[in-house]
């Protein structure tokens, strides 16, 4: 390696599935990957808020990441699961249609976000990823996240 040379590093990301789409984020987010579990509703949240559950006693809220990125409803299957993400030291989870795997990107691989019709899904990317014969979408947590924590739902449970 020259002394110019940027340095490349290798990013691992977790893959999962909205209809025919690929999303990832980043793997040191997740905390772990659950199968569908009940899912108890929230008067007056969101609509992208589908509820709550008890995560081995603590509450977490669990986002429909299909909504807040804009596509259709789908109903329950075998793969639907809830990846759990630590984000402003809340736990969130995110439901989604099947994780697919961990894959690693070196930061070169990684383009900006094209401009899509969807402005709304479109804050929520930070780059894209050509991998074979795959388009990865990669997801900002952070900002897909911040609605959530703005409207402190977590913290509004607590009173209760």
């Amino acid at each position: 390696m020259s002394e110019n040379a940027q340095p490349d590093p290798m990013l691992q990301w977790v893959s999962f599935r909205l209809d025919q789409e690929i999303y990832a984020i980043d793997v040191m987010l997740v905390q772990e990957v659950r199968r569908h579990t009940e899912i108890a509703p929230v008067p007056g949240a969101d609509s992208d808020v589908m509820g709550i559950i008890n995560l081995r006693g603590s509450v977490v809220t669990v986002i429909d990441t299909r909504t807040r990125l804009g596509h259709n409803c789908q109903p329950l299957s075998d793969e639907t699961r809830i990846v759990i993400v630590e984000h402003q030291d809340e736990v969130i989870g995110l439901y989604v249609d099947e994780v697919s795997e961990v894959i690693y990107l070196r930061q070169s691989e990684i383009e900006r976000s094209p401009k899509v019709s969807n402005d709304e899904a479109r804050r929520y990317i930070s780059g894209v990823c050509n991998k074979g014969e795959r388009l990865y979408i990669l997801l900002a947590v952070d900002k897909l996240l911040g609605a959530t924590e703005s409207e402190g739902l977590a913290s509004e449970l607590e009173l209760f």
